[in-house]
């Protein structure tokens, strides 16, 4: 019976600390996830905080969905929007503090879409090799 218990005990264990990472990398993949996110803090950590420059350098984000997810980064306190008073009206947008704790996850996405890219080349270059 004991070591039952000890299985029981250990497979909870297993499933608590299953569920703490999901419920982690969801918190994760809900304040940045989806395809634009990520390339707009990049795009803003490269000097570029007006909207207008922010859609010339993520290419294919469209006015409508730039605009959302701006209001998603600023929600979860990524960045700030700041409207100027005046003639005509200037708004720009500026990365938080927060944004700055982004900077390694960035980086090991670089890494591994530069080593993924390479990987699905030399299997495309292995294919086109075989059929020869």
């Amino acid at each position: 019976m004991k070591k039952e218990d000890e299985a029981l005990q250990n497979s909870k264990e297993f499933s608590d600390d299953c569920h703490k990472l999901l419920a982690s990398v969801s918190d994760a993949m809900y304040a940045i996830g989806g395809k634009w996110k990520l390339m707009i803090i990049i795009a803003m950590a490269r000097g570029n905080n007006r909207f207008t420059e922010l859609q010339r350098m993520v290419k294919g984000i469209s006015a409508r969905v730039l605009s959302s997810e701006l209001k998603e980064l600023e929600m979860n306190g990524f960045i700030v929007k700041k409207v100027s008073v005046g003639y005509p009206v200037s708004i720009t947008y500026e990365l938080l503090p927060h944004s700055e704790t982004l900077a390694e996850v960035v980086g090991a996405l670089s890494k591994w879409g530069t080593l993924h890219r390479e990987k699905i080349k030399s299997d495309m270059s292995k294919e086109n090799s075989a059929k020869r």
